[in-house]
């Protein structure tokens, strides 16, 4: 019962935060895009921007913890982790590709969420139109692409874990 509980929550939490990004790439930014009053799309994409975060840096602890706790259910110890031949084989492969991604992702969230995103807001509010405040879209836009193609990459890497390399 352990390990179906823990594997069923890191799906979910897989969903809601993989979800919640496709969701703010294909619906609201190009909302925001479209809307005439420039003030008005800043606020709802801070505000929505602001509310994704807490929500996904929860799932992004539901993801570690269960996934710790998956490893543990598969038999995957220190001892494992610390062994070169396990890396080299079929399931460390896309296991150590999956966490090199993972560790990739939450940089550049922490970058985006706590310097870039925030920074471009602020370049938006005091100066909307300016070449700064587009730079700042563009750069937070980009890096919420890159989350996005990568957190894409870890599902298939995590499919390559269950279904074999």
């Amino acid at each position: 019962m352990g390990f179906q509980l823990s594997v069923w929550l890191h799906i979910i939490a897989a969903c809601v935060w993989v979800g919640g990004m496709v969701f703010l790439a294909v619906v609201i930014v190009p909302i925001t895009r479209g809307l005439e009053d420039r003030a008005l799309a800043t606020r709802l994409l801070h505000q929505v921007g602001r509310r994704f975060r807490n929500v996904g840096w929860v799932t992004i602890g539901v993801l570690v913890v269960t996934g710790l706790s998956n490893l543990h259910y598969r038999g995957v110890g220190l001892e494992q982790l610390t062994d070169g031949e396990f890396w080299a084989g079929g399931y460390g492969r896309p296991l150590g590709y999956k966490l090199g991604l993972v560790v990739f992702i939450l940089s550049l969230s922490l970058v985006h969420d706590f310097h870039i995103g925030p920074r471009a807001v602020e370049v938006m509010r005091d100066a909307p139109g300016s070449p700064q405040a587009l730079r700042m879209r563009r750069l937070a836009s980009y890096f919420g692409r890159v989350n996005l193609l990568a957190a894409l990459a870890v599902i298939g890497f995590a499919v390559a874990l269950v279904r074999g390399w």
